[in-house]
């Protein structure tokens, strides 16, 4: 099997100065894999057995460091004892040939393997292996991984090898570095939305639940005093706050299942609107007036449901037939309007019907207050209700 390992370099004269045409279609392959393959430690796993052949070695690994810095993690090996395999899944950055080319930040080699051999306590080095290359991947004179090449005696990588594996080691090097920023950035994406979801409990879930318990409260006493009428409207309001708080809790899960930043706000208004044409049995037309909608996804979820919780109280409460949305972008504020055909805003002494939509309403305006702006609720003259949310654009920093 050792015989059919070909270097695929054709070595040219020292002097010629000419690149190969085999080693411009492995750093063309590189540079090809490296666009469309997300998965990066999968990537140097399938071109560790190109650097074998490249240097005409009889096994190799590849490692990656650790986001501490301090080890190297075994990722991917081609030739080597199960045993020692096991043995090297995690090695001190410092340990033998792999420290010395995280040191040097070049192409290192080891000719005396006595100290591996210690190291490993694995007979493989002197009897099978005697020297070790180590093809460190470099992101600006930082380590990020090393190949390491296992060598019979008597064997060594040619010089225009080595200059190729410089090209390869930054190619890999900056993906490796490219992987750990996305790795951060989930991390950091993962806190945020952690935060978001406890800020949404908090607005939505939480307030409603304890203005369900309020209720509770002085429906009790109305019972106690024999008050029916009072009793019926309280116990209205607590079955509309126990609605409202399941529709807030399967919104909760919906949006923690299939995020609206990835569509974008505008198409999820859209599929809002649809929903809604369904449960309500209302036509409802959405306008998009703003050509380029760029939002935070923070802002995109509070506007969101603010006009969720618009359409929620127009189904409950307005009896439309007609409802139009519109998204507009005027002297830089975003205006959205929530507009209906329906009986219009109650009078204030009619607590049956205005006592949960008053309390969605207090929501709202909580989340128009996040976005630092206003909500504004108006009667149309022909009948029916407005809802108008009015906040600032945020306009990105450009350096100067």
């Amino acid at each position: 099997m050792k015989d059919n390992i070909q270097p695929l370099i054709q070595h040219t004269p020292p002097d010629s100065g000419n690149v190969s045409i085999p080693a411009l279609r492995v750093l063309s392959e590189i540079t090809t894999s490296l666009s469309t393959d997300s998965n990066v430690e999968q990537l140097l796993g399938r071109f560790l057995s190109t650097m074998i052949r490249l240097a005409g070695a009889q096994a190799g690994a590849v490692r990656v460091i650790t986001d501490d810095r301090t080890h190297l993690r075994l990722i991917g090996s081609v030739g080597l004892p199960p045993e020692l395999v096991e043995h090297e899944a995690l090695v001190s950055v410092d340990c033998g040939v792999c420290g010395k080319a995280a040191r040097e930040v070049t192409v290192s080699s080891w000719n005396n393997v006595a100290y591996c051999k210690h190291q490993a306590n694995d007979p493989y080095f002197s009897s099978t292996c005697n020297s070790v290359v180590a093809v460190p991947l470099m992101h600006k004179n930082q380590v990020m991984g090393v190949y390491n090449l296992f060598m019979e005696e008597g064997k060594a990588v040619p010089e225009d090898v080595r200059l190729l594996f410089r090209s390869i080691s930054e190619h890999l090097g900056i993906a490796l570095e490219n992987a750990r920023l996305t790795r951060e950035n989930m991390r950091i994406s993962l806190m945020n939305e952690r935060q978001m979801l406890a800020n949404q409990i908090h607005d939505s879930l939480a307030q409603t639940l304890a203005y369900a318990k309020m209720r509770l409260t002085v429906l009790s006493d109305a019972m106690r005093h024999e008050d029916y009428p009072k009793a019926n409207r309280y116990l209205g309001d607590v079955e509309e706050a126990v609605d409202l708080a399941y529709a807030d809790l399967r919104d909760l899960i919906t949006q923690y299942r299939d995020r609206i930043n990835p569509r974008g706000l505008v198409p999820a208004i859209q599929e809002l609107a649809k929903s809604f044409r369904k449960k309500a049995n209302a036509d409802v037309d959405f306008l998009n007036l703003v050509q380029d909608v760029s939002l935070s996804p923070d802002e995109e979820i509070q506007v969101f449901h603010i006009i969720q919780e618009s359409l929620y109280n127009i189904a409950k409460h307005a009896r439309a037939r007609h409802v139009v949305i519109t998204f507009d972008l005027e002297n830089g504020q975003y205006i959205v309007n929530v507009a209906d055909d329906g009986v219009g805003v109650q009078k204030k002494n009619d607590e049956s019907s205005t006592m949960g939509k008053s309390f969605g309403l207090t929501i709202m305006r909580e989340r128009a207050a996040r976005l630092n702006g206003k909500l504004i609720v108006e009667s149309r003259p022909a009948g029916g209700t407005v809802i108008r949310l009015v906040f600032p654009q945020h306009k990105p920093d450009h350096a100067a």
